[in-house]
């Protein structure tokens, strides 16, 4: 039997709230750490900082939004739960790929081509990781997609995404700054909220009910870490001066 009656806001328009925040946070974090590392003369210190980056946007920008928004996913009538490891998963992926295309434009010479190669490349990483990690969801039924709204999806996360990054190379100003963290929070958000809206679920109720974790089982361990990460962040961000990261490792 199908069903387009999946819910997204099951506890409310806070979840909305909640996970645009989290966007913005990690993006914000994101950006200033790829601004310290285009400015560092050594190439040691642009990949610690660019490694930091993938962590704020792949981490908290990107994989926390996306759990956070899952938090108001709700299939009438079903219990949901979830693979652990494929979540997990998941969030390396985002990191992985935002890491990938933030050296695009850290670790070399600023071209237009690898700024959109950049946005692409991490606009699709944001992309992936929404799909990956709803292949995690475990009911009894299926899920399936709208190949237009996925392909929406996809194209919101890679403009945006570019975008962020154009502000945060181009215009360096504070302002500049806080657009960018606003834009890539755009894309995380509009990106998830756009590809939920493409989730066609259909129940098979001769399924055997599924084995997994139920997102509320992750909720501690997940908060714990991603905490550990933001305040690891911030930390490194005001503490750590441009000439003692500039050194030689």
């Amino acid at each position: 039997m199908n069903h387009d009656v999946s819910q997204h806001f099951s506890a409310g328009l806070s979840t909305l709230a909640i996970a645009y925040v989290i966007a913005v946070i990690g993006s914000l974090l994101g950006l200033a750490c790829m601004a310290r590392a285009r400015t560092e003369r050594h190439r040691a210190a642009k990949i610690r900082w660019t490694v930091l980056g993938a962590f704020a946007i792949g981490g908290i920008a990107i994989w926390l939004m996306h759990f956070v928004a899952m938090l108001g996913f709700e299939i009438p009538d079903a219990t949901i739960k979830y693979s652990a490891p494929l979540t997990a998963l998941s969030a390396v992926v985002a990191i992985g790929v935002v890491g990938a295309g933030l050296s695009l434009v850290t670790l070399a010479r600023f071209t237009k081509p690898r700024l959109l190669l950049a946005g692409g490349l991490t606009g699709l990483g944001v992309a992936g990781m929404h799909y990956l990690g709803m292949s995690a969801i475990r009911f009894k039924g299926e899920i399936s997609y709208d190949p237009a709204l996925v392909a929406a999806s996809g194209a919101i996360a890679v403009v945006a995404a570019t975008a962020a990054f154009w502000f945060t190379l181009v215009v360096r100003t504070p302002a500049a700054a806080v657009a960018a963290g606003l834009t890539m929070g755009v894309a995380v958000t509009g990106m998830h909220y756009t590809g939920m809206a493409a989730v066609r679920v259909t129940h098979r109720e001769a399924i055997v009910a599924p084995d997994g974790t139920t997102v509320f089982d992750l909720v501690f361990p997940v908060f714990v870490i991603s905490g550990l990460v933001v305040a690891a962040l911030l930390w490194v961000l005001f503490t750590t001066g441009d000439d003692a990261v500039g050194e030689p490792a």
